[in-house]
C-alpha cells in the first residue's frame, strides 16, 4: 500500500521541524517579511483547507485565508511561544476567522431577505413604475452576485457604510472591499440595464 501523502514535512525529523518553526516564529515577531512568506508557504494550504471544509465555498476560503495571514502579521506581537506553537496559533486565528465568515454569511442572507421584503410593498404603489422596476431589479441583481460582492454592496446600500467602514467591520482589506464594490456595481448595472430593456419590450 502506498502511504505517501505528498507531504514533505513528514520527511523532516521532528526536532528539525520544531527548530524551523521556532525560527519562523522569531522572524514573524521581528517583522521579517521573508520569514512571513515562508510561514504562508508552510501553513497556507492547511488554513485554506480548514476554511474550505468549514464554509463549503472556495471563494470564501480564499478570503478567510487572506484575513488569517493579514491578522497574523498585524497581531504578531501578540504571539507567545510559551503558550503554544506557531502552527497552533495560526489554527486558532483560522477558527476565529471562520466563525466571523459564518456570522457574516448569516448577516448577508438576512440583509438580502430584508431587502426583498422591503421591496415587496412598493409593487402595490404604481405612482412611479420606473422606480418600482429598479427596486425589483436591484434586489434580484443583488441576489445573483457572488457572496463577497453582495455583502459589500448591501452594507453600502442599506446601512450607508463607507468602504473604509465596511473594511473595518468585516476585517477584509480595503483594497479587496473596493474591488468587490467595483465588480459588484458593474454586474448590477448590466443586470438592471437588461431588465429595463425587457421591461420596455414586454
Amino acid at each position: 500500500m502506498n502511504t505517501n501523502t505528498g507531504s514533505t514535512t513528514a520527511l523532516v525529523p521532528p526536532e528539525e521541524e520544531t527548530r524551523y518553526e521556532e525560527d519562523l516564529a522569531r522572524g514573524l515577531v521581528a517583522a521579517d517579511e521573508a520569514a512571513f512568506a515562508a510561514i504562508y508557504r508552510h501553513w497556507g494550504s492547511l488554513v485554506h483547507t480548514m476554511a474550505a471544509r468549514s464554509l463549503g465555498d472556495v471563494h470564501e476560503a480564499d478570503d478567510v485565508t487572506q484575513q488569517v495571514f493579514i491578522g497574523a502579521w498585524r497581531g504578531r506581537h501578540g504571539f507567545r511561544p510559551e503558550r503554544g506553537a506557531l502552527g497552533a496559533w495560526l489554527v486558532g486565528i483560522t477558527r476565529r476567522k471562520i466563525v466571523d465568515a459564518l456570522a457574516a454569511r448569516t448577516r448577508r442572507l438576512a440583509l438580502v431577505e430584508s431587502a426583498t421584503h422591503a421591496a415587496a410593498p412598493t409593487l402595490l404603489v404604481q405612482t412611479a413604475p420606473d422606480e418600482v422596476l429598479d427596486r425589483v431589479l436591484l434586489v434580484d441583481a443583488l441576489a445573483r452576485l457572488p457572496h463577497a460582492q453582495r455583502e459589500v454592496l448591501c452594507m453600502a446600500f442599506y446601512e450607508d457604510l463607507t468602504q473604509v467602514q465596511i473594511a473595518e467591520r468585516t476585517g477584509v482589506p480595503l483594497g479587496t472591499v473596493k474591488s468587490h464594490a467595483r465588480r459588484g456595481l458593474h454586474r448590477l448595472r448590466l443586470v438592471i440595464d437588461q431588465g429595463r430593456a425587457h421591461g420596455r419590450t414586454d
